[in-house]
C-alpha cells in the first residue's frame, strides 16, 4: 500500500511552487495525496510570517494536522520554521522542521527521493501556474521580517526556467505566472563585478519565456517600482499577446514621510512617474498594488496623501491590511504605535476608495477585447436563477453555460456561452460588453 501525504500551504506564491515541488519529489517514490477522510502518513505543512496572523494561522493548522493524523509524521518548512524553529518543534506531532529552503533536495532524499525535481511537470489542480525564478531580498525595509529569513539572493538559470514552462504549458497550463521573493531582483547575484552590458535582467527572461511556441500567457507577481524598466516595458509592449497587460506595484504607502520610515528606495513621485510610463506604452494596462495601513506614527494628513497618491495611480485593486509589529524589526520598536481600531477604519476607508476605483477602471474597459482564462463553467440551472425565454442576466441570454474565470487584466470575467468547446482552462478573446462592481461582462 503506499504512503499517504496531505499538504498545506500557507503564505505566498513562493511557498505554493516549493511546497508543489517537494510534492512531486515524494509522489517519485511512491507517495500518494491523501483523499479528504484518508489518515495521512506524512504531513508537509509550508508556513508564513509576514504578519502575527500568519505565525498564529501556521500553529492552528500544525495543530489540525496533528488531531486529524494523529500517527502521521509532520514536517514544518517556510518563514515560520526558519523564524522561530523551536517553538515550531514543540507543537504537537512535528517530527521535523526544515530551517532553509535550501535544504529542500535533502529533505525529499531523507524520504528516498533520488532524482530530485528541478522544476515542476505540472501544478496539481490549477490552471495557472507558479513559476519560482529566484530567491532572497537584500532590502531592509523597517517593516519587513523576510529579508531575516530568506536573505540569499539567488536566481533559477534561465534554461531551467524554460525547460519547466515548456514542460507546464505542455501539461496544459495556459497562464504561467513569473513569481520570487523579490522578483525584480533576478540575475543580479549573477551581475555582481560584470560590466552593465554582460549583465542578465528579468526583461531578458521574459523575452525567452515570450518566445516559446504554445498558445499560453505569461503574468508577472509583484514587482518593486524601481525594477519595472524601459526593457521590460518594451517587452510588454512587443509580446501583448502572451505577456499580460497587469503588473502589480507594491506601494506600501502613498506618503513619502511614512516611506522614509518604512526605508523603501522611492518617493511618491518615481512611482506615479512609472505607473504613466505604463499608462503610455499599454493599452489601458490594470495596476494593483499593497498598502501597510496604520504604519507607526502615521497621522490624518499622511494617510490623506496615501488616498490621493491612490486615486492619481488609479488602481484597479489594492491590498490593504493593516500594520502587523514583527519583532526583530526596527518598526516593531517606533514609537506611536496605532491602535487596532484606528488602523481598522483606515483599512475600511482605503476599501471604499478601491471600490471607487475599481468601478471606474472596468468601466473604462467596456468596448476593450480582453484574453480570458475559464476557471468554471457551470449550467445556469445551478444557480437558481429564474428566467424564461427572452430574459437575459448582464445583458446575456440566460440559456447555456456560465463561464467565469480571469482576464488578462486582472479582472474577473463571467459569460454566458453556447459553444460546448470552451471549458475550464481554454484561453479565450472576448469583448467586454459590461461591468459591475466586481466584474466584467463579456462575450466571445
Amino acid at each position: 500500500m503506499s504512503a499517504k501525504l496531505r499538504v498545506t500551504t500557507l503564505g505566498c506564491k513562493v511557498n505554493q511552487y516549493e511546497t508543489e515541488l517537494v510534492r512531486q519529489g515524494l509522489q517519485r517514490v511512491g507517495f500518494e495525496d491523501c483523499a479528504d477522510d484518508d489518515q495521512a502518513d506524512v504531513c508537509i505543512v509550508n508556513t508564513c510570517t509576514v504578519t502575527n496572523q500568519g505565525d498564529a494561522k501556521s500553529r492552528q493548522v500544525i495543530r489540525r494536522m496533528a488531531r486529524d493524523n494523529p500517527d502521521a509524521r509532520i514536517v514544518v518548512m517556510g518563514c515560520y520554521a526558519t523564524r522561530a524553529p523551536e517553538e515550531v518543534a514543540k507543537l504537537p506531532g512535528v517530527a521535523e522542521v526544515v530551517t532553509d529552503k535550501r535544504e529542500l533536495p535533502d529533505l525529499m532524499s531523507r524520504f528516498g527521493v533520488v532524482d530530485v525535481p528541478t522544476g515542476l511537470d505540472g501544478f496539481s489542480g490549477r490552471h495557472r501556474a507558479y513559476v519560482k525564478v529566484q530567491d532572497g531580498c537584500l532590502l531592509r525595509c523597517s517593516y519587513c521580517i523576510i529579508p531575516h529569513v530568506r536573505p540569499k539572493l539567488t536566481s533559477r538559470p534561465v534554461e531551467h526556467i524554460v525547460d519547466e514552462v515548456r514542460r507546464l504549458t505542455d501539461a496544459g497550463h495556459r497562464e504561467v505566472v513569473l513569481t520570487g521573493i523579490h522578483l525584480g531582483h533576478y540575475g543580479v547575484d549573477w551581475n555582481r563585478n560584470k560590466p552593465r552590458e554582460q549583465w542578465t535582467r528579468l526583461s531578458d527572461l521574459v523575452r525567452r519565456l515570450c518566445e516559446l511556441p504554445g498558445d499560453f500567457r505569461i503574468r508577472l507577481s509583484s514587482i518593486e517600482a524601481t525594477e519595472v524598466t524601459r526593457s521590460l516595458i518594451a517587452a510588454m509592449t512587443e509580446y501583448p499577446d502572451r505577456l499580460v497587460p497587469h503588473i502589480h506595484l507594491c506601494l506600501q504607502s502613498g506618503s513619502d514621510s511614512v516611506l522614509r520610515r518604512m526605508r523603501r528606495r522611492w518617493g511618491t513621485r518615481m512611482f506615479l512617474d512609472r505607473c504613466r510610463m505604463l499608462d503610455n506604452a499599454l493599452n489601458k494596462p490594470a495596476i494593483t498594488t499593497d498598502i501597510i495601513v496604520g504604519f507607526p506614527g502615521e497621522t490624518d494628513a499622511e494617510f490623506e496623501q496615501t488616498l490621493k497618491t491612490c486615486r492619481s495611480a488609479g488602481f484597479s485593486k489594492i491590498h490593504a491590511f493593516p500594520f502587523s509589529a514583527r519583532r526583530g524589526t526596527p518598526a516593531a520598536d517606533m514609537p506611536n504605535q496605532l491602535p487596532g481600531d484606528l488602523k481598522n477604519e483606515r483599512v475600511h476607508q482605503l476599501g471604499q476608495l478601491e471600490s471607487e476605483l475599481r468601478r471606474d477602471y472596468f468601466d473604462s474597459l467596456v468596448g476593450e477585447d480582453v484574453q480570458v482564462l475559464v476557471e468554471s463553467r457551470q449550467k445556469f440551472a445551478t444557480l437558481g436563477v429564474k428566467s424564461t425565454p427572452g430574459t437575459s442576466i448582464s445583458g446575456q441570454s440566460t440559456s447555456g453555460q456560465l463561464l467565469r474565470g480571469t482576464s488578462c487584466r486582472y479582472a474577473p470575467v463571467e459569460w454566458v456561452t453556447h459553444n460546448p468547446k470552451l471549458g475550464k482552462g481554454s484561453l479565450v478573446t472576448a469583448e467586454v460588453i459590461d461591468s459591475n462592481d466586481d466584474r466584467l461582462v463579456v462575450q466571445a
